[in-house]
């Protein structure tokens, strides 16, 4: 539904849509009676009084052990399956099919390509997602790119290679459409529900960033141990006549391939699908109440038609582009290091290929635990800025270490952990920090558009930076990546200011945030 244009009549209304923050004010009253009426959108529904905080969290846990673990593998063998690239490229690829070439390098052609069709393909699947339902279209389309990984093995030059990583492309933007779903759910079981006590309410709205970060732990553990699985995949070289890297590629599209298989039986459908078997494991009840709580939080549990003037409305609200710049330059240090940590280790570090390989899963479990831990610190302490700064510090002192200490690899080595810790722990802290501080269902869609753009964007300069003649150091690429750190600094800087400026102006009663009378920015 649209939002409401008169914030002094419908701030009640616009409550469950309001993000935690140190200023909120939660002595804030609940919806008087007239509000609760089930005709108006966001208004409250009486089934949520049948039900105690403690049976609403084993309802939420039940759901959470269904969806997350399961979107969770799918991303996780999204990820894989993008780059295992880089894998099998020091397993043979790159010699056998000729890839070390200038202008162009061919290896960053193949890897660049693949995020044309990624950001073209992305509109069509969100729709088709909901036309289909999850359970069908994302099932479906996973088993279609675990099929085409398969073909990554039989290739017989590099332009083949090149025309299935465009296919790739279309295919996988569905790990878009996980994180989509995951972003919609925590915002389900996170809003605020006034009627409940203060306690229960702030207790939910603190988990919404480690739970962001466990969703992406899975990803980045499929990183770490992604190496060490290629070594293993190695080892079959010569059967069937086929090279190791070619079996990387067919084994884990086999493996992507049972996924799908997996998500068709268990991934849930919409709430509002009321005769799907795939939400089964919910009662009636329960599913009616989950679609309430939808509707107190934003009134949009029943998808509104879509509108172009209201979805670009969003454009005019210029921290949406900050966001935007923020996860872009995040990606384009996480997607240069998935796609060239490999070859560094090899090339530039002089590891030999088995070495290489098995290397990369020690900086990939650091990345996991930093982004648990900012994670919790952010959900504790309400600070989100601050956690997205320390990353960004992080990753530039990793880089600095990778680029200049010339004289010891172990200490290079080391300077990897920071780097891919603070780029990595960096994709979910900035998730949180938008979500925290964006109002309105057009302008999410319009944020969640704007980001997969600009995480596609740091992929492409991620894809392109490190270059074969730049080895063994690496020095231009490393520093393209170590910019994009110090932007991401500047621009928590601005809105840090800005945040604190308007959140102080709406205390003093000068200004109404985000067309809601409680609401107050997380910095």
């Amino acid at each position: 539904m649209a939002l409401p244009q008169d914030p002094e009549k419908h701030d009640f209304l616009a409550l469950g849509d309001t993000k935690a923050s140190s200023d909120y004010d939660k002595s804030y009253p609940a919806p008087p009676a007239e509000h609760h009426d089930q005709s108006v959108p966001g208004c409250y529904d009486p089934i949520i009084d049948r039900y105690t905080e403690e049976e609403i969290k084993r309802i939420v846990r039940r759901v959470d052990l269904r969806l997350i673990p399961l979107c969770g593998l799918m991303y996780c063998v999204s990820l894989l399956d993008r780059t295992n690239l880089s894998n099998a490229a020091i397993a043979g690829m790159t010699k056998e099919l000729n890839l070390r070439t200038k202008n162009p390098d061919r290896y960053s052609v193949i890897t660049l390509v693949f995020f044309i069709t990624y950001v073209i393909a992305q509109p069509p699947t969100t729709i088709l997602t909901r036309f289909f339902g999850p359970r069908i279209w994302l099932a479906t389309i996973t088993l279609c790119w675990g099929v085409t990984m398969i073909g990554f093995g039989f290739v017989k030059d590099w332009k083949a290679l090149v025309g299935l990583r465009l296919i790739l492309g279309i295919l996988e933007v569905c790990s878009a459409t996980f994180r989509t779903l995951n972003a919609a759910y925590l915002q389900l079981i996170c809003n605020r529900v006034a009627s409940f006590p203060v306690s229960f309410i702030s207790s939910v709205l603190d988990e919404v960033g480690r739970r962001y970060s466990i969703f992406y732990l899975i990803g980045s553990l499929a990183s770490a141990f992604g190496g060490i699985l290629a070594f293993g995949l190695m080892q079959m070289q010569g059967i069937q006549g086929y090279g190791g890297w070619r079996w990387i590629f067919i084994i884990e599209g086999c493996l992507t391939c049972l996924v799908a298989l997996l998500g068709y039986i268990f991934l849930v459908s919409f709430p509002d699908k009321e005769k799907s078997r795939a939400i089964g494991f919910l009662s009636a009840e329960e599913r009616h109440l989950i679609v309430a709580r939808v509707n107190q939080d934003r009134g949009d549990a029943d998808l509104e038609k879509f509108s172009f003037k209201k979805w670009l409305g969003g454009a005019s609200d210029w921290k949406i582009w900050v966001y935007g710049l923020c996860f872009g330059c995040a990606t384009t240090v996480s997607y240069a290091l998935a796609y060239f940590l490999p070859i560094i280790l090899n090339l530039g570090l002089g590891f030999d290929t088995g070495t290489a390989q098995c290397l990369i899963a020690p900086p990939y479990v650091f990345a996991g635990i930093v982004m648990i831990l900012t994670g919790w610190f952010g959900d504790k302490y309400r600070q989100r800025g601050l956690c997205v700064a320390f990353n960004a510090v992080l990753c530039i002192i990793g880089l600095a270490v990778m680029g200049w200490a010339y004289a010891d690899n172990r200490a290079r080595y080391f300077g990897v952990f920071f780097a891919t810790a603070g780029a990595n722990a960096n994709v979910p802290s900035v998730l949180t920090y938008q979500a925290n501080n964006i109002r309105g269902q057009w302008k999410r869609a319009f944020c969640s558009a704007t980001l997969v753009g600009t995480g596609a964007l740091g992929g492409i300069v991620g894809s392109t930076v490190f270059r074969s003649e730049d080895s063994p150091t690496y020095i231009p690429g490393l520093s393209v990546a170590m910019g994009s750190q110090v932007v991401i600094l500047i621009a928590v800087g601005v809105l840090t200011v800005s945040f604190k400026s308007e959140n102080k102006k709406a205390d003093r009663g000068e200004k109404i945030l985000e067309d809601s009378l409680p609401f107050r920015y997380t910095a």
